[in-house]
């Protein structure tokens, strides 16, 4: 399958700033056949954090180019690179509240939850996810992947806190 990508470097500095815009044009524009939206952090002489919008058709991403040039974002084609954030994906609002790794597997687009500082492979899918309703699985090998990490109870969390305490806030 063909994928149509397009990323937006719109100069923004955090995680938090690139989620929100994503979440922006997903509420405001007709991104309806736009399958992912991701983050990456681009690390050159200005580090920032690009945003990438994939469809699976070609009309559909020349739609969403047509409509941020005319809102003045500078569009360039393809993603930044191969390991994106996603934050919009198939069945990412579905991932709420507590819920089974195979529920996880099953509702949405992500093909794996890895867990850190665990056995090697993956967990047992009957073992619940805390998602915190925020669930930002990344690529990896061309699968979209969730860190996952042990919390109280045998449950797990996303790695990926929803609300983190800035550190670098100059990265």
């Amino acid at each position: 399958m063909t994928w149509y990508a397009l990323t937006v470097d719109a100069g923004l500095r955090d995680l938090r700033s690139a989620d929100h815009l994503l979440h922006a044009w997903a509420a405001e524009l007709p991104l309806a056949e736009v399958v992912f939206g991701c983050t990456h952090l681009v690390r050159d002489g200005r580090p920032r954090v690009a945003v990438s919008l994939t469809a699976r058709e070609a009309e559909s991403a020349q739609a969403v180019r047509d409509l941020l040039v005319a809102r003045g974002y500078a569009v360039t084609d393809g993603a930044p690179d191969s390991v994106g954030r996603a934050v919009l994906y198939p069945g990412a609002d579905a991932l709420r509240g507590t819920m089974t790794v195979e529920r996880v597997l099953s509702a949405s687009a992500i093909d794996a939850v890895t867990v850190l500082g665990a056995a090697p492979g993956p967990p047992d899918p009957a073992t619940s996810l805390v998602t915190r309703d925020h669930v930002r699985p990344q690529w990896r090998d061309g699968r979209l992947v969730l860190t996952a990490m042990p919390a109280a109870g045998g449950a797990l969390v996303p790695f990926e806190v929803p609300d983190p305490t800035p550190c670098c806030a100059d990265h």
